[in-house]
């Protein structure tokens, strides 16, 4: 646990020395009260993590079946017009439970900008450490009427209107958010998974057309009722291998 708490330390400083904001002061994110849950659990806020296998977890709900979207995950109080799922979960202690677990940002999807803000089509060149240490696998778990457990990926059940199929399995690259005007801009946009681009939240989608806002539909008959309680979890991303 000790090892723990300087690591949070670590996690939790760069907010502390944060520009001051509107009001005059840093908005700083109190430093979150981590629960030893015993056998290698670890609880912040409502993120359970475990150690042996780098998994992480916390509580959902379903927010839409039907419509475009833009973000497979949000805070409640955040885009939940166009999000599969919203959550009461606190971007910020997610955002710690991912560095505790040594799980390390990537850059590489958010294009740079020059000396007038204009786009110039480069983009951040990261080390294919990095690189894999961004990439996650995200799981949507919940009960059925009948009480049985029901498990999917998150690609399955996001579907890309033009060919009509769902997300491949790919994974999701973990962006960090950042700070600005002293605050955490996960928790002030509520942007936690997104598929069209966004720097805000903590993760995004890879894949083709992911600069489009208008290609993307809850998977028709695989998401559960609006409403379903259902448990996020996320978890290193581990590539088929090829048979022999």
């Amino acid at each position: 646990m000790k090892g723990f708490g300087l690591l949070l330390l670590a996690v939790t400083a760069p907010f502390a020395l944060a520009e001051p904001g509107a009001g005059g002061a840093a908005a700083v994110p109190e430093k979150p009260a981590i629960r030893d849950l015993g056998d290698g659990r670890m609880q912040v806020g409502t993120v359970t993590l475990k150690q042996a296998d780098r998994t992480i977890s916390f509580p959902a709900e379903v927010n839409m079946t039907e419509g475009l979207l833009e973000y497979a995950i949000v805070h409640q109080n955040g885009k939940i017009h166009e999000s599969l799922f919203h959550t009461t979960t606190d971007p910020f202690d997610l955002n710690v439970a991912l560095k505790l677990l040594r799980y390390q940002p990537s850059e590489e999807l958010f294009e740079i900008f020059d000396d007038e803000e204009g786009l110039t089509g480069k983009f951040p060149e990261v080390s294919e450490e990095t690189r894999n240490a961004a990439r996650v696998e995200i799981l949507i778990s919940w009960k059925c009427e009948d009480d049985k457990k029901k498990e999917a990926s998150l690609n399955d059940l996001i579907t890309y209107a033009v060919t009509s199929k769902p997300l491949p399995a790919i994974p999701w690259v973990y962006g960090g958010s950042y700070v600005a005007n002293g605050a955490f801009q996960a928790r002030s946009t509520g942007d936690i998974v997104a598929i069209f681009t966004s720097q805000p939240a903590l993760f995004n989608y890879p894949g083709k057309d992911r600069e489009l806002d208008d290609v993307w539909i809850p998977t028709p008959k695989r998401v559960p009722p609006v409403g379903t309680p259902v448990t996020i979890t996320i978890k290193p991303f581990a590539p088929e291998r090829p048979s022999k």
